[in-house]
């Protein structure tokens, strides 16, 4: 099995967005800006999101609480995307099959390389499974100035080497040293 990449170019992750609709355009948006695992997204029910700055899930992997705050992107799709007239007990991603029961890990699996190659850019990401969604998360926090110690904490991790090795981030150091020294 091949170990999953973050989405490392911008241009990539408004593509997949462009090609993705409703609730699974919604799922791509939730898990890239929220870093969770998920498993955990998939639990998210409605009333969870709905007229809501913040969560608090109960990861399952550490079976610890986690809180986060919705940035402007998870606000604006959960406002555009989730109908007035869902109910707060349902699944935010609910799948089409049975009654009232999230999709699950492998429908959003497909989902999204369903979408990378209608986007045009399978080939261009990597490996990519819905854990990708997270390493996206870290992966960009990091470019964008977020402390190291701090991505450890919101993942988890008991070391920066594994949370730096998690997003991608030692190999594209390595590789900008080579690509740097032109002598």
């Amino acid at each position: 099995m091949n170990e999953v990449q973050p989405i490392r170019n911008i241009k990539h992750i408004n593509a997949i967005k462009k090609a993705l609709h409703g609730r699974d355009q919604l799922l791509f948006i939730f898990g890239i800006n929220s870093g969770l695992r998920i498993s955990d997204i998939l639990k998210i029910k409605v009333g969870d999101v709905r007229d809501k700055d913040s969560i608090v899930v109960q990861e399952t992997k550490t079976s610890k609480p986690k809180r986060f705050v919705f940035n402007h992107s998870i606000k604006n799709a959960v406002s555009e995307i989730v109908p007035a007239t869902a109910d707060d007990n349902e699944y935010l991603f609910k799948s089409r099959k049975g009654d009232n029961k999230p999709i699950s890990r492998v429908a959003a699996w497909r989902i999204l390389n369903d979408a990378a190659d209608r986007a045009g850019v399978a080939d261009k990401i990597g490996a990519l499974g819905t854990h990708s969604l997270r390493k996206s998360f870290g992966y960009h926090a990091y470019k964008n100035g977020t402390d190291i110690t701090l991505l450890q904490s919101i993942f988890n991790h008991s070391s920066q080497k594994d949370t730096l090795r998690y997003i991608g981030i030692n190999q594209d150091m390595i590789d900008e040293v080579y690509v740097n020294i032109n002598l």
